[in-house]
């Protein structure tokens, strides 16, 4: 009958050692699948990060192009009221 018992107890630290070892195994899973997850959210980020940067690169272009137009409309305002001016006053001294 020891010999039994002693098999018994193995049987049930074996059991137990199983137990444990799924238990892990799960718990390892569950980490692996957070990980897989956090680096799908890093790979989306890292994506909209290059989008938005392109599209700031865009921008900026599209408001020197503006502060270009800008200047040389007022320039040309200047000029044309400088025109209109000359035009007045002549026609005033006429």
């Amino acid at each position: 009958m020891s010999s039994d018992t002693s098999l018994q107890k193995a049987n049930a630290r074996l059991e137990a050692s199983l137990k444990r070892l799924e238990a892990a195994i799960d718990v390892q899973s569950e980490r692996e699948g957070i990980v897989s997850g956090v680096e799908e959210e890093i790979q989306r980020m890292t994506a909209d990060r290059g989008r938005l940067a392109g599209d700031l690169d865009a921008a900026l272009v599209k408001a020197e192009r503006l502060e270009h137009t800008n200047r040389e409309v007022s320039r040309r305002l200047v000029s044309a009221m400088e025109t209109i001016r000359s035009v007045l006053e002549r026609r005033k001294d006429a």
